[in-house]
């Protein structure tokens, strides 16, 4: 797949700026802003709520907003979410007590739903519910912090999901997060993922537009 998608994660943006950080990365060449939601409670962290999704669409945002709920109970979030402005919104299916209910609450939100899987987590989440999803996260690190590194034995799990993808005969995007950088998203594009979620490896680098343009050179050899 040719179209990978870029998406920083605003988790490492600074938040005293953070309409103009935003903007400025998609001036840059990103195609997607990723907001990791923690709720101090399913991982050991707090960020954000709708507000901030709200307030960025406000400012005048109009990029896709990729909102990635690290949260338990999800539906009320889910709801908030779609209300403030997310385009695609994905929860961990231990979460929730109603896995495909909550997917059919983010279709009829109108949001595109996705599913989320920690390293540990097992796959057979998917084996009923592929023909809701609109992508699947795979996180590459165990949630709750940036600036993880990547985990290797993601790669197997990535080809694993790719094969479930292409055998569902869905158009599935398969989203990666955690410790994403140039010297590994080639390797990471070539084991089946074809959205990339990076915090710190753009949002700590001086040059914004110079660390996509370096991960785009990388996905072209994939």
């Amino acid at each position: 797949m040719s179209d990978y998608l870029i998406a920083p994660s605003i988790l490492s943006a600074d938040f005293a700026r953070l309409g103009e950080e935003v903007e400025k990365v998609m001036a840059a060449g990103a195609d997607v802003v990723h907001f990791d939601v923690m709720d101090n409670h399913y991982v050991p962290n707090l960020t954000f709520g709708p507000m901030i999704c709200e307030a960025l669409r406000k400012y005048g945002i109009e990029a896709p907003i990729d909102v990635h709920l690290m949260v338990s109970p999800v539906d009320e979030l889910i709801r908030s979410f779609a209300d403030a402005g997310a385009t695609m919104i994905s929860f961990h299916p231990e979460a929730t007590s109603h896995l495909d209910r909550s997917l059919q609450l983010i279709i009829d939100s109108g949001c595109q739903p996705g599913l989320v899987f920690n390293p540990a987590t097992p796959l057979h989440y998917l084996d009923h519910i592929m023909d809701k999803l609109h992508h699947i996260l795979l996180m590459s690190v165990n949630p709750g912090f940036g600036g993880q590194s990547f985990i290797p034995s993601t790669f197997d799990k990535l080809r694993q999901v790719r094969q479930k993808i292409e055998k569902s005969g869905q158009n599935i995007r398969l989203e990666i997060d955690g410790g994403v950088k140039v010297d590994n998203i080639r390797a990471i594009a070539e084991a089946g993922a074809d959205m990339f979620v990076a915090g710190s490896a753009i949002f700590n680098a001086p040059d914004y537009a110079e660390v996509i343009r370096q991960m785009r050179c990388e996905l072209a050899k994939a």
